[in-house]
């Protein structure tokens, strides 16, 4: 009986993943087909608001120079461009890399500041030392391996005062700029694609709720100073401060013209520690936001709110649950051969209605839809649709998108170890940097 219940709770949960994922997905079609043949016009602006754009670096001399120089390039007016550049808690080159680009005769007379940081709070301390002396209307955030296109603020701004009374911050999408290094960064570019032209777009498009990437977006200075600016310390400091603008009534509006490429890790180590402080950052924000499911916040935090709670816990315990049923009854299927005495350990019933069946029809339903959504991605996506996409996406089905699974088990251990150890304070490990 109890094995029944499990099986049938799994299959439940994993058939609503389904769901939720088709409706996001038909969301991201139906804007794109609507949006994909309109030419993109690069008209003056109604007016060009100063923009302060901060770049926390922490030990990035390999990768800061290109990043630099890619922000100093874009297509904005010079003069209202402020370029903060930290240097945090550096022991290596960063600080004179950042120095060396400054004194290119292209770049004198630029409003550049670099601050050597020694302070504490990671990226969110960076971002909250800058709110001191920002001056801009609003504050432009790149990561140190960020390397935005030419009019990737354009597009941006242009966004932002679309409507800026419901506007408090605008994001654009991100690229892989090492994708074809390896397997795993293949595998990480096919992963961004679908997060940046589905997820991102179809929720955008169908519920007007946008996600502050961490990277490539502008937010309302005044605003952020308003809700006390950003948690330190938060291991996913853009996941939080997108709660704290959805709880205010507010829109984080997607500008998808708007693109940069940054650097994703090339090693399964490097992989594992970025995601699972993701991953980690993530738990600890939906802990802290799952009592709004029961209040009276608007529909969006809610909503986004019951998403992170069924893409981080029950769909994770469901999947998890699903592979040891499916397993199981694979390994005892084979043992059966020889053994004649054994048994399923799954079944419905004893009219030999096997759960084997079920999830095997699941499961394929699933790879169709893992496979439709890198097609629908990658077609949206210049120079992204090949034949050796599809085989791409078979192999990371079997073997990268299985990682997601540790990496989420790592994470929420470490979260309730926290809580019952009472450690306080998240250890923030960079991701590691490699010359492109």
């Amino acid at each position: 009986m109890i094995s029944q219940v499990l099986m049938i709770i799994t299959l439940f949960s994993i058939w609503i993943s389904i769901l939720m994922s088709m409706i996001v997905l038909f969301s991201a079609v139906h804007f794109w087909m609507k949006n994909s043949k309109r030419n993109v016009v690069i008209k003056k602006l109604q007016r060009y608001p100063l923009i302060t754009v901060v770049v926390p670096a922490h030990n990035e001399e390999i990768v800061i120079a290109q990043t630099v120089k890619s922000i100093l390039d874009m297509n904005y007016p010079e003069e209202k461009m402020e370029l903060l550049l930290y240097a945090d808690n550096c022991s290596d080159n960063t600080y004179q890399e950042m120095n060396r680009v400054k004194r290119i005769p292209q770049y004198l007379g630029r409003n550049i500041k670099i601050i050597d940081r020694e302070g504490t709070g990671g990226k969110a301390g960076v971002l909250n030392d800058s709110l001191k002396v920002a001056n801009g209307e609003f504050i432009g955030v790149y990561d140190a391996d960020a390397m935005p296109e030419k009019n990737a603020l354009y597009f941006l701004v242009d966004k932002m005062l679309e409507d800026e009374q419901h506007h408090v911050a605008t994001f654009g999408r991100n690229k892989t700029r090492n994708a074809n290094q390896n397997f795993l960064t293949k595998c990480i570019n096919q992963e961004i694609v679908v997060t940046q032209r589905i997820q991102h777009i179809g929720l955008w498009h169908l519920f007007k709720i946008g996600r502050i990437p961490g990277t490539n977006f502008i937010i309302n200075t005044e605003f952020v100073k308003k809700i006390g600016g950003w948690r330190n310390g938060a291991l996913t400091e853009d996941t939080d401060i997108s709660f704290k603008i959805m709880q205010g009534g507010s829109l984080i509006a997607l500008a998808y013209n708007s693109e940069a490429f940054q650097q994703e890790p090339e090693t399964l180590s490097s992989y594992y520690l970025q995601r699972k402080r993701w991953a980690k950052g993530n738990y600890e924000v939906v802990i802290a936001n799952f009592k709004h499911l029961f209040d009276r916040s608007s529909w969006r935090v809610k909503l986004e709110t019951f998403y992170y709670s069924c893409t981080f816990f029950w769909f994770n315990i469901a999947i998890a649950f699903s592979d040891v049923i499916f397993l199981a009854n694979i390994i005892t299927l084979f043992f059966m051969q020889f053994i004649s005495n054994l048994s399923l350990p799954f079944t419905f019933s004893t009219s030999n209605i096997y759960i084997t069946q079920l999830l095997l029809f699941n499961w394929m339903i699933m790879i169709f839809l893992y496979l439709l959504q890198i097609g629908i991605a990658t077609a949206s996506q210049f120079g992204q649709t090949t034949t050796k996409q599809i085989w791409l996406a078979l192999a990371s089905y079997f073997t990268y998108t299985q990682l997601f699974l540790v990496v989420s088990i790592s994470a929420i251990s470490s979260v309730f170890m926290d809580k019952i150890l009472r450690r306080k304070g998240n250890k923030w490990i960079k991701t590691k940097r490699f010359n492109d």
